[in-house]
């Protein structure tokens, strides 16, 4: 990957007014970006980001998306409608997804396929928790991961993101060292290029809390090519700074 993609993932936070502010800022402090920029909001905000984002630089995407493609599943939102708001990316298994949602690697597959089906681009979400890190299965559980969705999407496993976003560091204050986020980066990017000859188009962000501070040297590391920021996206100086980490 040439260019850096830094995403900011809101989670369940933002309101009309205060998305205004926010997405203001950021589009103004993008002028001098060299890196692709996104925000995944809440669905019921796609139509804003739209509205508002549609002649800048920025990006957005969904957070989550259906399994199925239409039907009887109240509450889902499937890729075709996400696509209807200009959605370029879609979260798929995030760590919050797969424990509080039950989200297999299966289903976090489909989802991934659905996307890609639609023309979005799916960021597919890989990670350890701290139990399993102690126990020293850090390798087995990210490679399984994203196996799963390597085996479900064959030769269009190109086109999707990996995030490595180890669930330790997520929401702790805790970060991986860069040389620890590289260790494992390094081996999803061996993984990929096994599964595909394009594997070097696949970017690979560093999802684990990456912040102003630890940034630049976070993406100075050679197989992170960028980030998925959580709470750091939702303060504009914040994000803008790891956008200008990535710019460099």
């Amino acid at each position: 990957m040439s260019d850096k993609l830094i995403v900011g993932n809101w989670k369940m936070n933002g309101g009309l007014a205060a998305n205004q502010d926010l997405l203001h800022a950021v589009m103004a402090g993008l002028s001098g970006a060299s890196c692709s920029v996104a925000v995944c909001a809440p669905a019921l905000y796609l139509p804003q980001l739209q509205q508002l984002a549609a002649q800048s630089a920025l990006r957005w995407g969904a957070q989550d998306v259906s399994a199925h493609e239409q039907g009887a599943f109240t509450g889902e939102l499937s890729a075709a409608m996400l696509r209807e708001f200009g959605v370029r990316y879609a979260i798929v298994g995030h760590s919050e997804r797969r424990q509080y949602h039950g989200e297999t690697d299966t289903v976090v597959a489909t989802k991934a396929q659905r996307a890609l089906a639609a023309g979005i681009t799916p960021i597919v979400c890989v990670g350890e928790t701290l139990a399993e890190r102690e126990a020293g299965h850090t390798e087995e559980v990210v490679k399984r991961q994203l196996a799963a969705v390597i085996h479900t999407n064959g030769h269009c496993i190109s086109e999707i993101v990996v995030a490595y976003e180890p669930v330790w560091a997520i929401g702790t204050g805790k970060t991986a060292s860069p040389e620890q986020a590289q260790q494992v980066h390094a081996l999803l990017r061996a993984q990929l290029k096994a599964a595909t000859a394009q594997a070097q188009r696949i970017a690979l962000l560093y999802g684990g809390s990456m912040n102003a501070a630890d940034a630049a040297s976070l993406l100075a590391q050679t197989d992170i090519d960028g980030g998925l920021i959580g709470g750091a996206s939702l303060k504009a100086a914040d994000f803008l700074s790891i956008v200008a980490a990535a710019s460099h």
